[in-house]
């Protein structure tokens, strides 16, 4: 690796269910066996496949989305990988973007923002010649397609052989095949992937993916290809804090409120850069667990419920009565809070589980989580606020809806529109010191409302003599 430059390699598909996330984490291994240093990204706004890239590189990846973030702020994320393989799993088809009708916002986009090198990721199971077809297809789409390599995903090596001239002869690299692997593969449920903890053998798995990769993929042709990325340059992405009282406090240890985020089985979908937000804002985050801790941690001064799958785990978290119990007597008592999806269901009186069974909950809302049966509100939208509190009147805030559950109080806090067409709904619950709803927020999108929250985790810090 030549510690200089912003090596960088971009993993996309025709579309969806071609074997991206298998491949990026056999290719993120099998670059570890080598020693090469890596990081990992994700287009879009995705939660489990990072995940899953964290199990092979131990340590947590960004989303590149050009929908949540400017050009510049994605340009500087992937630009802070200088010195390492920077490796970028695609979303959905290539050019699938806003609207299933745009560039915006697509694969593609992340990858001519960040002028990063592509291969191509061609399911070859059921064709051969054809192939050549889709990819000349997707390479003449666009002026510049940034496609640079081409790998043929659960293919057989003597076809691939033969089909490797027809595909350099389009003007990219043919850098192997994987051939079928039955046992290595993802299984999905409602809210896309298992987590990697819950595939048996995992890590077994992956070695022997990594192990394929090496004798079918041309590894050195993609360091290739990624070391001849050009520089890339940004603005830095130390946003500062604003206001004296959270820098003095960062620096002498004083005034700095504590803000347990909840991190387990049912609680785990986070954008690193949310976190990195409430951080930089002059917050110290510590971790718990709602399903297995009986209490809060020592000197909570603020809550952040994220989203994750509590419908799989409703019976455990209402048997965890001490928690649900100290939980809603903090946040009735004016403990600032911030829930996601999966934490706004749990804050509500009652939850069905997968089979349509209700248990109780923290209480702090009225209403009952339930089960529709199919995907609600998917996809991009921006929140409007229609009354002052983290956010004032007017202000807007950009985030991401999936989800199979429902509410009877689903809020009217703020207004949410689709960043294509005219539709729109209200949607959240907030107070002063509260905003919860569906939304998964992304923080950055408004550097001022992370900022307002950690002030008002400190504000209940001082009332309570601490």
């Amino acid at each position: 690796m030549d510690n200089g430059k912003n090596a960088r390699i971009l993993l996309a598909a025709p579309q969806s269910g071609t074997g991206k996330t298998m491949l990026t984490c056999g290719l993120l291994c099998a670059m570890q066996r080598r020693n090469v240093p890596c990081v990992s990204f994700k287009c879009g706004p995705d939660y489990i496949d990072p995940m899953f890239h964290r199990t092979v590189l131990g340590i947590s990846g960004s989303n590149l989305d050009t929908f949540f973030a400017d050009k510049d702020t994605v340009r500087a994320i992937v630009a802070k990988a200088k010195g390492k393989l920077a490796v970028i799993e695609g979303v959905m088809g290539y050019y699938d973007g806003l609207g299933g009708t745009e560039l915006r916002a697509s694969t593609y986009d992340v990858a001519d923002v960040t002028d990063t090198p592509v291969i191509l990721i061609v399911d070859g199971k059921k064709c051969s010649l054809s192939a050549a077809a889709l990819v000349h297809g997707f390479l003449t789409y666009q002026k510049d397609s940034h496609i640079r390599g081409v790998i043929c995903n659960r293919m057989n090596p003597m076809l691939y052989q033969r089909l490797a001239p027809k595909l350099e002869e389009l003007g990219v690299r043919a850098l192997g095949c994987v051939p079928e692997l039955s046992d290595v593969c993802l299984e999905s449920r409602h809210l896309g992937l298992v987590m990697p903890e819950e595939i048996p053998q995992w890590q077994e798995r992956l070695e022997r993916l990594a192990e394929t990769l090496e004798k079918y993929v041309d590894l050195d042709g993609i360091l290739q290809i990624a070391n001849a990325a050009a520089p890339l340059y940004g603005r830095s992405l130390k946003r500062g804090l604003q206001s004296g009282e959270a820098a003095a406090g960062m620096e002498c240890g004083q005034n700095v409120p504590k803000i347990a985020v909840a991190m387990d089985e049912a609680f785990c979908f986070y954008y690193p850069e949310n976190l990195d937000c409430l951080r930089e804002a002059g917050a110290k985050l510590v971790f718990f667990s709602p399903l297995h801790d009986m209490h809060l941690p020592e000197h909570t001064d603020g809550l952040l419920l994220g989203g994750g799958y509590p419908e799989l785990f409703a019976k455990a978290l209402s048997e965890n009565v001490s928690m649900r119990t100290e939980i809603r007597d903090a946040v009735c008592g004016g403990l600032p809070v911030l829930a996601e999806c999966g934490g706004f269901l749990y804050l509500h009186q009652e939850l069905e589980d997968e089979r349509g069974q209700a248990f109780p909950m923290v209480g702090v809302l009225d209403g009952r989580g339930f089960k529709t049966g199919k995907l609600g509100r998917f996809g991009y939208i921006t929140l409007t606020s229609e009354m002052n509190g983290l956010l004032k009147a007017g202000e807007e805030i950009r985030a991401h809806e999936f989800h199979y559950w429902e509410s009877t109080q689903p809020g009217c806090a703020m207004r949410a529109k689709k960043p294509t067409g005219t539709r729109s709904w209200e949607c959240m619950v907030a107070g002063e010191r509260m905003l919860v709803g569906f939304p998964h927020l992304y923080y950055p999108s408004n550097p001022e409302f992370s900022k307002r929250f950690v002030s008002v985790c400190r504000e209940y810090k001082k009332e309570n003599g601490r």
